[in-house]
């Protein structure tokens, strides 16, 4: 790793300085209009070169705890990017080499304790990362990177208090990019959409390389699909894949705003080549394919996908959301019911408490289904699927006006939140004017 590279954390905490009296003020993080920066041209990108540069360092030198760390963290980068799992094993088993070599004092090297926080965390043991994370804060409370693996993890947890008062303490501390893509995702939780949207402008305005700003424009591609924008999200995605064209998250990204705008040959092109390199998007590319009438396609994404999971689940990895979203869609709902309890069991988002919902509606529980349905709604965002699962299950309990309310409230936040399903809203709202 390069000096310059060491260096970038240092810099964009200088960048950032001007802007710390305007976080969290009363009425969002950011609540000045600001003009977003100019645009930013990058080389195309390619990490696998920064991973052989620690793979040659370590054949040299194979007791540098330093350098088997960041390797970790280079394979973790590597996952994100690529959607590829496989990376995360490689991740663990750097991480670990760096661990059993103690660092200045004895102790573990405290970035291959932050990476196995990260690891945990994106394996969904959520759990897991806050133990890491903790023991990095008791050994190195000012290890920045340590508080955006805790920030991650109190999300997904449903702990969104304590989410937020980690992440202030980055923001007074030590604001870098990840901080602001963090923030703007709290802010769009919140259904505050504009100041998410200022969030991820600043945070593209100071990336210190492709990856980081294909990463940010992935980002500012999914709040403008979410709300609704396939346009605007097409650009942000093209912008990603023009700095680093290996990001599988923002070709699928791509695909799905196409979809969307009728351009479906090269949205099934992009979904093809985003499968080819990763199968997390065999399900969405499935189900564009089921829309199109090609079932016996989509059941071979579907077969991918459950091939998958029991690889996963071999391996002790279960992915109990994913499954039982899968299975409420296109399987078994009393499956996806078990799924989704064990899930809520370990973690109270309320990304789980929709999914939940929706797989006891599907499985006939409409009564119980609303109850959680009402949980995932508490934080007050703006999502057009949650709405659209609360209007099926007021649907289905007869209560037409309050169906007709959320039906038309998702239409309106996103007509694009899926194909079937808007085309599903639209018919229930005709039949019911």
């Amino acid at each position: 790793m390069s000096r310059v590279r060491r260096l970038l954390p240092l810099l964009g905490c200088v960048l950032l300085g001007c802007v710390l009296l305007t976080l969290y003020a009363p009425d969002g993080i950011l609540p000045r209009d600001e003009p977003p920066p100019e645009p930013v041209v990058w080389s195309p990108y390619d990490l696998s070169v920064s991973i052989e540069v620690a793979q040659n360092r370590l054949r040299g030198h194979p007791n540098d705890a330093a350098v088997w760390a960041s390797l970790g963290h280079l394979y973790l980068e590597q996952a994100r990017r690529t959607s590829d799992s496989a990376y995360h094993a490689k991740a663990e088993d750097a991480l670990r080499r760096s661990l059993r070599l103690p660092a200045a004092g004895g102790e573990p090297f405290i970035d291959a304790v932050i990476g196995m926080g990260a690891l945990a965390n994106a394996r969904h043991d959520f759990a897991g990362a806050v133990r890491w994370g903790e023991r990095a804060r008791k050994a190195a409370p000012y290890r920045w990177p340590l508080y955006g693996v805790l920030t991650d993890a109190y999300l997904e947890l449903g702990r969104y208090e304590q989410a937020e008062s980690t992440l202030r303490r980055v923001l007074n501390g030590h604001p870098d990019l990840t901080s602001f893509v963090r923030a703007a995702r709290l802010e769009q939780l919140h259904g505050r959409i504009h100041a998410a949207r200022r969030l991820l402008s600043r945070a593209c305005g100071i990336a210190g390389d492709p990856a980081e700003y294909a990463f940010c424009q992935w980002q500012v591609g999914e709040l403008n699909w979410h709300n609704g924008d396939p346009d605007t999200a097409r650009s942000a995605y093209a912008q990603a894949l023009a700095a680093d064209p290996g990001h599988v998250p923002s070709r699928a990204g791509k695909a799905r705003a196409e979809a969307a705008l009728g351009h479906t040959d090269q949205a099934l092109r992009d979904y093809t080549s985003a499968v080819a390199r990763s199968p997390s998007f065999v399900v969405e590319y499935g189900e564009l394919l089921e829309y199109l009438g090609d079932r016996a396609g989509a059941r071979r994404q579907y077969a991918v996908f459950i091939a998958r999971q029991k690889v996963l689940a071999a391996n002790g990895h279960t992915d109990h959301l994913a499954l039982g979203i899968f299975q409420a869609n296109h399987g078994d709902p009393v499956a996806a019911v078990r799924h989704l309890r064990a899930e809520w069991r370990r973690r109270r988002s309320v990304e789980v408490a929709d999914a939940l919902a929706w797989a006891l509606h599907r499985a006939g529980h409409h009564a119980e289904a609303v109850g959680y349905s009402v949980r995932a709604a508490k934080l007050g965002g703006h999502n057009a699927l949650f709405a659209y699962h609360r209007g099926e299950i007021e649907h289905a309990l007869g209560r037409r006006s309050g169906a007709c309310a959320h039906l038309a409230r998702a239409l309106s936040i996103n007509p694009h939140f899926s194909l079937s399903g808007a085309r599903r809203a639209r018919a229930l709202l005709a039949a019911t004017a």
